[in-house]
């Protein structure tokens, strides 16, 4: 499943990451580029193991446990966003505008929306008292109109 990004918005975003992993003492390595890059290619949230499958060909050489390591560095770093399913693989997608997710229950597609409304609305009180909430985001599980049609 493609992006919505433009070539001109892939490069930026690129260029982003680029800076990020300097201002974070990261080193740029190709396998951590095009980690990134996937990520901003496709829109269907990969796992790792399914984010391996897919740079085997350009990376022969590159290890689930590669994949995985770098991952969870880029996640620690703000730059990808790790999302948390029902079944047991989590999902990933480069972090960029806040959004939210859509589940289904039955192919597993990910899908992201926007909700404004929700986005602009004050915590509740038990949660400003929690302490520093960093992000917010809402999962929402179900069944797609595509599943729910066959």
């Amino acid at each position: 499943m493609a992006a919505t990004y433009t070539e001109e918005q892939i490069a930026r975003l690129m260029k982003h990451f680029t800076q990020a992993c300097r201002a974070a003492g990261l080193k740029i390595t190709h396998q951590r580029t095009e980690i990134y890059r996937q990520l901003l290619l496709v829109a269907d949230h990969p796992s790792a193991e399914t984010l391996h499958k897919r740079l085997l060909p350009m990376l022969p050489t590159i290890s689930l446990d590669t994949v995985y390591r770098t991952l969870a560095t880029l996640e620690q770093h703000g730059l990808v966003s790790r999302i948390q399913t029902a079944e047991s693989q989590a999902r990933f997608e480069a972090a960029h505008e806040p959004h939210h997710h859509l589940i289904c229950s039955r192919c597993k597609r990910v899908l992201d929306f926007h909700w404004p409304a929700v986005d602009g609305i004050d915590l509740p009180p038990a949660a400003k008292q929690w302490g520093q909430v960093d992000s917010k985001t809402i999962v929402i599980y179900g069944i797609c109109s595509n599943c729910a049609t066959r």
